[in-house]
């Protein structure tokens, strides 16, 4: 039975009345925060699952490369390689036909030493060894030329620095346009003042500021002058060595260097300044030197003993190198054994004319397999 109160409400018995406690309940965000948990662990199961699924049809598709590399059809041949010999298209090494070609530069003068030129192929006769050669190619046409100086440097040409500088300068003036330069000086050992080049201009300021000093080196020089041919331009070739004094302070031997000369295609030309008396050995050897190894390769050297004919002989040298002829022939000896082939020249000139002077290279070593 309820009680009443002062207030006038009535209010339950606790004591009497029997109490049923009431289901748990928890507060609304607690069930939001529940309710997002359970979506995000099964967006992401269902991400996982469909993951997976991919990576294993991946890993089962036939194209791919790890198992089956697929394989580019072959494109057809083109018509150049229909018409080739099959032959060519092994492995093997392909056989070439030897089609070397020897060239011989020559250089003809008379009894004053005055250049012969206005002859023609019926006028020369070329023989490598006993053996007489078709003259297949023949040329008298000022040709560029790939051409090195070099220049002594040593302290005994203090004397003839000056006469010197200008016989290079009186060589240059009868150069081709296209020719190109390089310039070695020497003293104790070659130095390569300038690379190759067609600026007469820098060649000549390069000389003003060199200086005589030390011994000479001649060899070392002619070999570092044979060795820069080989990035020539041109096929004609040629060095013009301006020395006072024989080869004192070289490691190469005399021998050694003109083996070089023999195989290298360059003409050697040089210009000795030597006093009237020799004070050592090898300036005594010095003109023999220089002239053993000009000769061989079919130029020339020339001794003068007063510096004021340098200009003279330099200009007459490059008026030489204008106005030789070219002989070229395909050697009747097909054996490739890298020998030494001794080639001679000879000259069946004009009626009229005095004896005349044959220059030229004294043979070649044959090329070798």
């Amino acid at each position: 039975m309820a009680r009443q109160c002062g207030c006038g409400s009535s209010r339950p018995n606790l004591e009497s009345a029997t109490f049923s406690p009431a289901p748990f309940r928890p507060p609304k965000r607690l069930m939001l925060c529940s309710a997002k948990a359970t979506l995000v662990v099964f967006v992401l199961t269902l991400v996982a699952v469909l993951m997976g699924s991919s990576f294993m049809a991946a890993q089962n598709t036939p194209d791919d490369v790890h198992i089956n590399p697929r394989v580019e059809p072959t494109p057809p041949p083109s018509a150049t390689q229909k018409i080739l010999d099959p032959s060519l298209q092994t492995h093997t090494k392909p056989i070439k036909k030897d089609v070397d070609l020897v060239l011989v530069p020559v250089t003809i003068t008379d009894p004053l030493n005055r250049l012969v030129t206005g002859l023609d192929r019926e006028n020369f006769k070329v023989f490598e060894g006993n053996q007489a050669q078709d003259i297949r190619h023949f040329s008298s046409e000022d040709a560029p030329v790939s051409l090195g100086v070099i220049f002594d440097m040593s302290g005994s040409m203090s004397s003839k620095i000056e006469r010197a500088r200008e016989a290079v300068l009186e060589f240059f003036k009868t150069a081709n346009p296209q020719d190109e330069f390089f310039l070695i000086t020497f003293a104790d050992q070659p130095d390569e003042v300038s690379d190759f080049t067609q600026s007469i201009e820098d060649l000549q300021n390069k000389l003003v500021f060199t200086v005589p000093k030390g011994r000479t080196a001649l060899l070392d020089a002619i070999y570092l002058g044979v060795s820069k041919m080989r990035q020539a331009k041109y096929p004609k070739r040629a060095l013009l060595i301006i020395s006072d004094g024989g080869d004192n302070h070289s490691r190469y031997t005399e021998g050694e260097i003109k083996n070089l000369v023999k195989e290298a295609d360059v003409l050697v030309y040089a210009i000795g300044i030597y006093d009237h008396y020799f004070p050592t050995d090898e300036e005594r050897l010095g003109p023999q030197l220089l002239s053993d190894i000009a000769e061989l390769t079919g130029g020339r050297a020339f001794t003068i003993d007063n510096p004021n004919d340098l200009a003279d002989v330099a200009t007459k040298i490059g008026i030489e190198l204008r106005n030789q002829y070219v002989l070229g022939y395909r050697p009747k000896n097909p054996v490739r054994d890298g020998k030494w082939r001794k080639i001679k020249v000879k000259l069946n000139p004009p009626k009229g004319l005095p004896p005349l002077k044959v220059y030229a290279k004294t043979g070649y070593y044959a090329p070798s397999e």
